[in-house]
């Protein structure tokens, strides 16, 4: 099962990395589509990657701070930094898709 997917990201990936308009004129035009392409679809793996990233870390600090809290609730302060940080992972992603997006 694994097998399969990973050879169905791969094949999707080369699918779209090879992609040209149908109308294209012009190496210059299926040159641009491409690097487009290839920008997209780093955005999209910056912000999948960032965003499971952040879910597991924010799902074993959770965890943790709720242990912690439910011992001693004066570090409920801490507690909630921790995670904090934990999910700005995400919002990382989210901003190096936004750069990879304006370079396209």
């Amino acid at each position: 099962m694994n097998l399969l997917l990973l050879v169905g990201a791969v094949a999707l990936v080369a699918v779209a990395l090879t992609d040209t308009p149908a109308a294209a004129s012009g190496t210059q035009t299926a040159a641009a589509s491409s690097g487009n392409s290839a920008a997209l679809i780093g955005a999209a793996i910056a912000v999948a990657g960032a965003s499971i990233g952040a879910a597991i870390a924010v799902a074993y600090t959770g965890a943790a701070a709720l242990a912690a809290l439910s011992e001693r609730p004066e570090l409920f302060g801490r507690a909630i930094v921790v995670v904090g940080l934990a999910e700005g992972i995400a919002i990382y992603g989210l901003v190096v898709a936004i750069l990879l997006i304006g370079k396209a």
